[in-house]
């Protein structure tokens, strides 16, 4: 097939520090391109890709020092690039959340797939979709279809990590100081006071690898920075890839006690990579996402929080990377894609609706 994925110009593709949608779009076109498709990257200029990449900016948006820049503009500009290209593929895989390719696309919704990767609750999204309907909608959760429930949703893919990338140390290091661990952004909807209050209630030492981005850094400031002591709460800033897996994999446990409608919550299956269990509040995927007593527990409250952490050391950490090796390898979720995109390039050539294959994830 010859597939076009077109990333978002925040981040590189792979990125180097956060980003959780360049990160799944880099996993799938490495290995679309290594089962031998043509495979065309759309994305900053820096990314790295054994695909043939088309940059739409020379830099990502967020590493780019230049005081003033444009994002939309800039999206703008690498919609219209892949328009005019649009012939030389079978099938153009969207990667964006809010919609902005559909009135470029609008003749040509049926050589489209879109995977949003972030909520669909902003109040705008529901108008844009009944204004440009029909285009081809690829879910990263069922919990994610709630707010757009008439849109034309032809699967549902979880995201899949490479697991050679992600090996699991045969033991952790115990020597130092147990801690707990979060990881992400320290933002509002994310609750980083929540997860102070839970590592304080459960007389253990936080420690929070998490971007400050330029709309978090007054909640930051106000509210976050005056409760880190550097010895119950250490916040350690960005991580990196070998960083992330050290501290992932150390933790006596993730806690993701988020705020708001998580389409997927790519940290938490990371953290499974290491056999690391989870604590997530019960919002958004989450039930989905984290088996329950199994790769770690949903809660409601910082009570039933506090209480699970005690339980975090009954959990079978081996177990928890087998299932994490069942539900979310790159194998499973390229296999997804690939379904879906035989689909929508059957359905071209004027076949009848043809039902997606059963495999896991892969859902209409």
């Amino acid at each position: 097939m010859r597939i076009a994925q077109i990333a978002p110009l925040f981040e590189p593709v792979p990125p180097p520090l956060y980003g959780g949608t360049e990160r799944i779009v880099s996993t799938l076109t490495e290995e679309l391109v290594a089962r031998g498709h043509e495979v065309t990257l759309f994305a900053s200029g820096e990314s790295r890709t054994t695909a043939r990449l088309v940059a739409g900016r020379e830099r990502s948006l967020r590493l780019d020092p230049a005081p003033l820049k444009s994002e939309i503009a800039a999206h703008l500009s690498m919609l219209d690039d892949v328009r005019r290209r649009a012939g030389d593929f079978d099938v153009l895989h969207f990667h964006l959340s809010h919609f902005q390719h559909f009135p470029f696309f609008e003749q040509m919704r049926e050589k489209t797939v879109t995977t949003p990767h972030g909520r669909l609750d902003y109040v705008d999204l529901v108008g844009a979709y009944r204004r440009w309907p029909g285009f081809p909608m690829i879910s990263i959760s069922k919990r994610q279809r709630k707010p757009l429930p008439e849109a034309n949703w032809v699967g549902t893919v979880y995201h899949g990590l490479p697991l050679d990338h992600y090996r699991m140390p045969a033991e952790p290091d115990r020597s130092g100081r147990p801690y707990l661990a979060f990881l992400g952004r320290l933002s509002r909807d994310k609750r980083p006071d929540r997860a102070i209050e839970i590592a304080r209630l459960s007389g253990m030492q936080l420690r929070m690898a998490a971007k400050i981005g330029d709309g978090d850094r007054a909640y930051f400031h106000e509210n976050i920075e005056p409760l880190i002591d550097g010895e119950n709460v250490v916040y350690l800033g960005e991580v990196g890839e070998e960083s992330k897996a050290k501290f992932l994999h150390e933790a006596a446990g993730l806690l993701f006690p988020i705020d708001w409608p998580e389409p997927f919550g790519l940290v938490v299956i990371e953290a499974m990579a290491f056999g690391t269990p989870v604590i997530a509040w019960n919002e958004g995927a989450m039930p989905e996402i984290v088996d329950e007593g199994v790769t770690g527990f949903v809660v409601g409250s910082i009570e039933k929080a506090v209480e699970r952490v005690g339980q975090l050391a009954g959990l079978d950490r081996a177990k928890i990377r087998r299932t994490l090796e069942a539900r979310f390898s790159v194998p499973r979720m390229v296999d997804d894609y690939e379904a879906i995109y035989a689909v929508q390039i059957a359905r071209m050539g004027g076949g009848a609706r043809t039902p997606l294959r059963a495999v896991s994830g892969a859902t209409a």
